[in-house]
């Protein structure tokens, strides 16, 4: 069989990222005596030689495929748990020297209504990044969460009165993939950072609960920002931490932004 992929390409380059991206598939993860299924968008990169025309792109979904079958049939603790997995099953078949994992999908998270303690679940969007270099094993985790702020100028020149707007908080952690960070606390780590949580199901009481809450604690963007931050950065440690915070304004034609990191 002629093996195109084996010749040496026109221009002798090395690529960083060859791979698929958008596969989907059902994912399982038992936590807290708890079961998540996972529907997630999964990309896959390895790097390709410079003596290389290409991968062997059939034998490697062939392989990811293979992989995912056996895994997703496993229990796991986590997304990166999984991740990994299947990166070093793909190592035994395809001889990278860096390959990375992503994983986007969405998290249900289980709480109650802050005044009728009604249940409720509120879903947040997640990104889970697994990187392997041939040595170390990286993870990449990221929360993009809901919250609101009221206006803290605009309160006080106001007699009390001010703007209020729904807000968009997300935070990335990178770190060693033995420091375990879940991500339901990370996700709460961003929920306390805004003037006030926002839920789906709201009775009166909780809405007149959020209200009060949101005027007694105005925020900029940029406070949220460095709440996120110091929240983050109080609670994980040995990380790279990023924030950003994204305020959808009611009263302006524009967006407000705020972004930062630390180390810890």
């Amino acid at each position: 069989m002629i093996e195109t992929q084996e010749k040496s390409p026109k221009f002798p380059l090395r690529l960083e990222k060859v791979g698929i991206i958008n596969l989907k598939t059902l994912i399982k993860i038992e936590r807290y005596n708890k079961e998540f299924r996972h529907i997630p968008t999964i990309n896959i990169f390895m790097d390709l030689d410079k003596l290389k025309k290409g991968v062997h792109m059939s034998r490697l979904i062939e392989s990811i495929t293979e992989a995912l079958g056996e895994e997703v049939t496993q229990e796991h603790y986590s997304l990166e748990q999984l991740g990994k997995h299947i990166l070093e099953k793909l190592k035994e078949k395809h001889h990278f020297q860096k390959a990375v994992i992503e994983f986007e999908s969405e998290l249900p998270v289980y709480e109650k209504t802050p005044a009728s303690l009604k249940d409720t679940i509120e879903i947040h969007e997640i990104t889970v990044k697994v990187l392997n270099d041939g040595k170390t094993w990286v993870k990449t985790l990221k929360v993009s969460v809901l919250g609101n702020t009221a206006c803290p100028h605009a309160l006080s020149v106001n007699k009390g009165k001010t703007h209020i707007q729904r807000a968009v908080g997300i935070l990335e952690i990178t770190t060693d993939f033995t420091n375990e960070i879940a991500l339901e606390d990370m996700v709460d780590a961003v929920e306390r950072s805004f003037s006030s949580k926002v839920y789906t199901l709201l009775k009166t009481e909780d809405e007149s609960y959020i209200v009060q809450k949101m005027f007694e604690n105005p925020l900029f963007v940029e406070d949220v920002c460095r709440n996120i931050l110091a929240l983050a950065s109080k609670q994980f440690g040995n990380c790279e931490i990023h924030a950003k915070c994204i305020s959808h304004e009611s009263i302006h034609r524009h967006n407000v932004y705020a972004e930062g990191s630390v180390k810890t």
